[in-house]
């Protein structure tokens, strides 16, 4: 090979390399330049910085994976806030139609709540790591100029207080089996936040109003405000939550505990048997009716008058006896929320539904003991008991 054939051929090479790396800059610059998204122009993905006023002193707290909306993307998508849906305990909600074609609900925090700002950092941060199928999905949020907002997805069937006390000519009274399926996909969701979570979370203000509905009228737990990681929740002088769906421990010891959620569910349970508002006495009058029955049966007499004797009575006694051990006042006596989606999800399959869980007929195991043969403070047994059958014999 002479000299001249080897000065060629590395001319080749080396004109080679240079237009490689020159194409791979074009593209690296092209890509860097390319224009944003329809999406990214309103929406941010990026780690950020909340500003909050928590207990009067200004912060900013990172939070990342949590979509953040502009002012004016939700300012638009509410039609200038005219799209009022209800009211939260520290501001309205809007029904909010996103440039994206999705729809969903906006929780204004009042721009005076010192303890709302609280509690929209407290959604914030939880939620950014909590999914279930039976919890409220937060999709966004907002904190642009001294203005706060949730953005959650919308519940198109409303609450479950409204079902039970504002049905009228547009909306019929709850059949016994949506009940039972309801109080099934609250008690999934309580365990998850219970059993599932880490750390474990108590939710703190478990009610009629914090059940929400979707358009298959499947329940999701909404409002995490109060909520707090269970290892940190401090003793307070203070009492938080709803009166009538308190634990009777916790307002003496002013301790919240996974089994204060416990006794909150069970008044839930009886709110969805009666149709009463525990707000209205619906506790005394579970006592009174107790009194009767001892707590195991007997309960058809409290029983909603909407449900016209719709309902399979020993399926009934098998939920209110469940609801009554929930809200036992010494709250180690109190089944766990494992247990009671268990013994939920028995009754489901006796009342010939699997709402939502399908098995095999091989699968629906019928362990019958009778309730007398036990006390309340056996539901502190292995959750793989058969608490249905040691609840009510058929």
């Amino acid at each position: 090979m002479n000299r001249t054939t080897l000065i060629f051929i590395i001319g080749i090479c080396i004109g080679f390399v240079v237009g490689i790396g020159l194409t791979l800059s074009i593209v690296h610059c092209l890509v860097r330049r390319r224009k944003p998204t329809k999406v990214d122009k309103s929406i941010s993905h990026r780690a950020v910085t909340i500003p909050v006023n928590v207990k009067g002193r200004s912060s900013a707290v990172s939070v990342c994976g949590i979509p953040k909306y502009s002012y004016k993307d939700v300012q638009r998508a509410t039609s200038n806030f005219t799209t009022i849906i209800g009211n939260g305990a520290f501001g309205p909600v809007y029904k909010a139609q996103m440039a994206t074609g999705g729809t969903v609900a906006v929780k204004v925090l009042g721009t005076n709540s010192r303890q709302g700002e609280q509690e929209f950092l407290t959604e914030v941060l939880l939620l950014g790591r909590l999914h279930h199928r039976n919890l409220v999905d937060l999709v966004g949020y907002v904190a642009d100029k001294g203005k706060h907002m949730l953005l959650y997805t919308y519940m198109s069937n409303g609450s479950l207080a409204s079902h039970l006390y504002d049905f009228g000519k547009s909306r019929e009274p709850m059949n016994w089996d949506l009940r039972l399926g309801i109080a099934l996909d609250v008690a999934r969701g309580l365990e998850y936040l219970h059993c599932g979570a880490s750390p474990p979370v108590v939710h703190r203000d478990i009610k009629s109003c914090n059940i929400l509905l979707d358009q298959f009228m499947k329940a999701k737990v909404t409002d995490f405000g109060l909520s707090r990681p269970e290892m940190i929740i401090p003793r307070t002088s203070n009492i938080r939550g709803t009166f009538g769906y308190l634990d009777p421990e916790y307002l003496s010891t002013r301790t919240f505990t996974k089994k204060s959620d416990v006794y909150s569910f069970g008044v839930l349970l009886f709110e969805l048997i009666t149709g009463r508002n525990p707000q209205l006495g619906l506790m005394e009058y579970v006592k009174l009716a107790a009194m009767e029955g001892g707590g195991k049966v007997g309960w058809e007499e409290i029983v909603d008058e909407q449900l016209n004797g719709k309902y399979d009575v020993h399926n009934l006694n098998d939920m209110a006896s469940l609801a009554f051990i929930c809200v036992n006042e010494v709250s180690q006596s109190r089944p766990t929320m494992c247990e009671i989606v268990q013994a939920l999800s028995q009754l489901c399959k006796r009342n010939g539904k699997t709402l939502g869980r399908t098995s095999s007929a091989a699968a629906l195991k019928d362990v019958s003991i009778e309730l007398d043969q036990i006390e309340a403070k056996d539901f502190t047994s292995t959750a793989s008991t058969d608490i249905l059958g040691r609840l009510h014999s058929r």
